[in-house]
């Protein structure tokens, strides 16, 4: 009963969002203000004399971040039974969860060189710190407004999925058009298609770096009609996220104004107005 009674209170810190518990209150600022020193100090050590005069220091508080958030990932694990009540497998549920991944992602680089023995593969590991900078998605557990680009992303990902397929062969499509019409004059820029696709991208996301660019008049021609639809195509992901936050900024709304309807003293229901 005792192991149960501090599971309970271990959850209600760490993973219940009420807004009413204060030590809540406290571990959610400190996650977070462990997650912006993190990233403040993965910043300065790409700094080499900053790196070589504070090594130590970055060290010990890399270690300690990592402790840290080891504790709460298991923590979490301890307690997804309560998260998930009724479900069959809570703790797999919790761990193949998005947030949780992130976690995992999180503080996985720390321990990957303990577990490798070849120093090749060493090597390969320095790539998984990168992970580290997914730290700062862990916001999302915390801020509402996190959450709700997280719902967005969700509830748009057919339409998003669909509008970035139709974006990469728009993309293919320029770069065979520039590799057939400029690859006789510009052999060097245009040697084959994979190369032009680095002329499409800059075009439709209209970066144009410069580097390349047709010199042909019919190359010149496609280039002009390639970059006025790449501005309707960049346009389409951003349409698509911009409604999503408007249904769900007018769903707040809704359940804002519904919060604040009176209830019926007798029958205990909301009094509507119509």
């Amino acid at each position: 009963m005792k192991t149960r009674q501090w599971k309970e209170k271990v959850f209600d810190i760490v993973s219940k969002d009420d807004g009413d518990n204060k030590a809540s209150r406290i571990f959610d600022l400190l996650i977070m203000t462990l997650i912006v020193l993190s990233i403040v100090s993965i910043v300065l050590e790409s700094f080499d004399d900053l790196n070589t005069r504070y090594r130590t220091v970055f060290s010990v508080f890399e270690t300690f971040t990592v402790i840290v958030f080891t504790v709460e990932y298991i923590l979490r694990i301890w307690t997804a039974d309560l998260l998930y009540p009724g479900q069959r497998h809570p703790r797999l549920k919790y761990i193949t969860s998005f947030l949780a991944v992130i976690d995992l992602l999180a503080i996985l680089p720390f321990y990957l060189p303990f577990i490798a023995a070849d120093m090749r593969f060493l090597r390969m590991v320095r790539l998984f710190r990168l992970f580290r900078l997914l730290r700062v998605f862990k916001f999302g557990r915390y801020l509402e407004a996190l959450q709700t680009v997280v719902q967005v992303i969700r509830s748009s990902a057919s339409r998003l999925i669909i509008s970035v397929i139709l974006c990469f062969f728009v993309m293919l499509f320029s770069a065979i058009i520039m590799y057939t019409v400029e690859n006789p004059v510009q052999p060097e820029q245009f040697p084959n298609v994979i190369a032009s696709l680095w002329w499409a991208i800059c075009t439709l996301t209209t970066v144009g770096y410069g580097d390349v660019y047709p010199v042909t008049a019919i190359g010149r021609f496609f280039a002009a009609v390639i970059s006025l639809v790449g501005i309707g195509v960049i346009a389409i992901p951003t349409g698509i996220i911009a409604a999503g936050f408007t249904s769900a900024i007018n769903r707040d709304s809704d359940g804002d104004e519904n919060d604040s309807k009176p209830f019926c003293p007798y029958c205990g229901h909301r009094i509507r107005n119509d």
